[in-house]
């Protein structure tokens, strides 16, 4: 008897297959459903980050026929190496250390003014904060700060520094952080009204934070203008995601952050 293949389909209309092709670091190749042409720099179970000549990261499955290599469709696979393609450089954009364990945590502390604030930190500057055993708290306001920095009690071997968002001088938040800076104590702040302005809005795919009228609640203000949902909670955790790395964070609060790793660290 003779024997058929269960596959019905006309050979005229199978796709022709396609080569699959290791996903090595370096190499270029385009996701054709969102134009983003870029270079691998991880490869995972199940996905490839790209990152494009902006420096911008993006994450894709690794679907069958899911990319363009020189035009050409190909289906990227994880490279013969099972272990994933490791960063050369940290979130922050210092030098990697592979396989190094947490320093024992420091007695000096980095406090930053809000949860939000703590999460982004964590999550650009985590890799070298453990590596350095420095511990990032937030609190809930400025005025809490003298009580904390009096209980907290920095030393030469104990060192304080402090992130405050939108510091502006004359103002209350200012004369307060002026009141607990000490030679182990370094309070400094940024000019955003808040964290999240101090993500890029190219990041976040928009051409600019919107201006929110005084007296409004800022974030409930950017959500409106912008169209997004109301739950600030959430909308955070969306922008959070944008940030793959330091690229992603404007100058003005990079800078204060290694200003305040610095402090801490360097006895």
């Amino acid at each position: 008897m003779r024997q058929y293949s269960a596959d019905l389909t006309p050979p005229w209309k199978r796709p022709k297959p396609v080569p699959e092709v290791p996903a090595e670091p370096g190499l270029v190749v385009e996701e054709p459903g969102t134009g983003f042409c870029g270079a691998v720099i991880r490869c995972e179970a199940g996905t490839v980050t790209l990152e494009d000549r902006h420096g911008k990261h993006r994450v894709f499955p690794l679907e069958p026929r899911g990319f363009l290599l020189e035009g050409r469709v190909v289906t990227l696979v994880r490279p013969a190496s099972s272990s994933p393609v490791r960063p050369t450089r940290t979130a922050s954009g210092s030098v990697a250390v592979p396989g190094a364990r947490a320093r024992v945590a420091r007695a000096g502390r980095i406090y930053v003014e809000g949860r939000h604030d703590a999460e982004l930190v964590e999550k650009v500057w985590g890799d070298d904060l453990r590596v350095e055993g420095v511990v990032v708290e937030y609190l809930e306001g400025v005025d809490d700060l003298p009580s904390i920095v009096a209980e907290f009690a920095p030393g030469p071997d104990a060192k304080l520094g402090v992130l405050v968002d939108h510091l502006v001088p004359g103002t209350k938040e200012w004369r307060i952080a002026r009141s607990v800076t000490s030679e182990h104590a370094l309070v400094v702040g940024h000019p955003y009204i808040d964290i999240w302005e101090a993500v890029k809005p190219s990041s976040v795919g928009i051409e600019a934070w919107p201006r929110v009228p005084h007296g409004q609640d800022w974030k409930t203000g950017v959500c409106r203008a912008l169209g997004w949902p109301e739950n600030t909670g959430a909308v955070w955790q969306a922008i959070l995601k944008r940030v793959g790395s330091y690229k992603d964070l404007e100058p003005e609060l990079l800078g204060r952050v290694e200003e305040l790793i610095d402090f801490v660290t360097v006895s």
